[in-house]
């Protein structure tokens, strides 16, 4: 089965319909993968055997994934009857009531969840340690980071547990671990895939909930079967032409690329390794006919640290006051981590005004990252500021409980810009550096404009493959 498992999931349903393999055998086999190498890793937190075995013996829905084993972040949409805590202590003893729109549509589309992945703390920072579960591991090198929030979704497809596993996004989340990872991370338009039934939105629409994936066409498939609004949803994206899957090897066009090899705000520069990941996509870019100037939209970077972290505050005072209603009580000092009580604190000084200015500030630079793209497709960065970072660089201090935080805005310059302004963006795997760590390199495109991506990225993935990389901690 480790061939098998060397397939993407398009392929592996593909074996499933022809009936060459049996959906019991694909589960059978992830669960192997996952004993043999999360011991390493730790980035499944809470396994799903059972339930995956019982689907796979029973009758899996019809789609195009049929038969195909997945997995869900611990943090997003809920799956009935299967614990869900969003990686704080708070919620170790919550038992989902219900499945999220999300989770029956994943069912729909044949997938069977066997497992759910770790994630940080409410997934505040772009590192995947929670005191909870303790630290998930980057499979190219376990001392590092994976990203985060969505960094056991990362690790477990990098590792070869499987395929692909779910992810979101509020700030960079699905990208972030995507390019610590070595894997393909779209993030979708604003409220393409549902939050419901219990949320329309969050945060004013900064998060969206997708995956991390081996392939581009895993990602187009999947995109494909859970896009589109939910009964009731406050707004929804502009609809798709046509399917995802049909943008595969489309001609882009010659392209105008926009690129920038320098931070948006600050004085610190990007990391060496993360501008020469930039300027071999340049290089790439252009033998594949496009035309790539250097340029960047014209932003108050401060305003925007200042607006997303007001936002991002109160947030986390919503996610702590409405768990203190789940559980009949506010939170002991020892049920969440330092940086999300200092969060909270901040937080609940974010009052409604200060809150509305925040999402006006955030209109305005959406108003003007859209003229920036009347004149270019695509907008080409580094995913992040530097290579995967250690374990314990996000940690807060006893001075100083925000550190982790303050920090985290070194590491993640460019990816939160899109939450803002609600514009689809990809991270690629394209690069390596020389100690062998996986350097993204982040597209953004227009509001609405997923194909575009979905176009480019089959181009550069068949110009510069990379399903076949393996790192040191691989299940295959």
């Amino acid at each position: 089965m480790n061939d098998v498992g060397l397939l993407d999931a398009t392929a592996q349903a593909e074996l499933v319909r022809k009936k060459q393999v049996k959906p019991i055998e694909l589960v059978e086999a992830t669960i192997d993968r996952i004993q043999r190498v999360n011991p390493e890793i730790n980035a499944v937190v809470t396994p799903m055997y059972d339930q995956a075995r019982q689907g796979a013996e029973g009758a899996i829905p019809e789609g195009p994934f049929t038969g195909v084993p997945f997995l869900i972040k611990d943090l997003g949409p809920l799956y009935a009857g299967v614990r869900y805590t969003s990686g704080t202590a708070l919620l170790r003893f919550m038992v989902a009531p219900l499945d999220s729109e999300l989770t029956k549509r994943y069912k729909a589309a044949g997938l069977l969840v066997t497992g759910k992945t770790n994630t940080p703390e409410f997934g505040l920072v772009p590192t995947t340690e929670p005191k909870l579960f303790g630290p998930c591991r980057n499979p190219w090198d376990t001392s590092r980071t994976t990203g985060g929030s969505s960094g056991g979704s990362a690790a477990a497809v990098a590792a070869g547990i499987v395929p692909m596993a779910h992810a979101n996004d509020g700030g960079g989340s699905i990208r972030i671990p995507a390019s610590c990872c070595g894997l393909f991370g779209l993030k979708p338009t604003r409220a393409r895939t549902p939050q419901g039934p219990l949320f329309g939105d969050q945060l004013s629409g900064l998060t969206i909930d997708h995956a991390v994936s081996r392939t581009v066409r895993d990602s187009a498939a999947l995109l494909d079967a859970s896009a589109g609004p939910d009964l009731g949803d406050p707004y929804w994206a502009p609809p798709q032409e046509r399917p995802y899957v049909q943008e595969l090897g489309a001609d882009p066009g010659r392209l105008r690329i926009a690129f920038t090899q320098k931070k948006l705000y600050g004085e610190e520069e990007l990391h060496p390794d993360c501008v020469a990941a930039v300027q071999d996509a340049v290089k790439l870019c252009e033998e594949l006919g496009h035309e790539v100037t250097e340029a960047a939209p014209t932003l108050n970077g401060e305003q925007l640290v200042e607006a997303f972290t007001a936002m991002w505050e109160a947030g986390v005072a919503h996610a702590v006051d409405a768990v203190a209603q789940i559980i009949g009580r506010p939170p002991n000092e020892d049920e969440i981590e330092p940086l999300t009580r200092a969060l909270y604190e901040e937080g609940k000084k974010v009052d409604a005004s200060a809150y509305l200015i925040a999402v006006s500030q955030m209109q305005l630079m959406s108003r003007q990252v859209a003229a920036f793209h009347e004149q270019y497709d695509l907008w080409l960065t580094p995913t992040l500021g530097e290579p995967p970072v250690p374990l314990g660089t996000f940690e807060s201090t006893p001075d100083d409980p925000m550190a982790g935080f303050t920090r985290a805005s070194e590491f993640v310059p460019f990816t939160p810009l899109q939450n803002a302004t609600g514009q689809p963006a990809m991270s690629v795997p394209l690069y390596w550096n020389a100690e062998g760590l996986p350097i993204g390199t982040h597209f953004v495109a227009r509001f609405g404009a997923e194909a575009t991506l979905f176009r480019l990225a089959t181009q550069l993935e068949e110009a510069r493959p990379w399903a076949h990389k393996r790192p040191p901690v691989s299940a295959l």
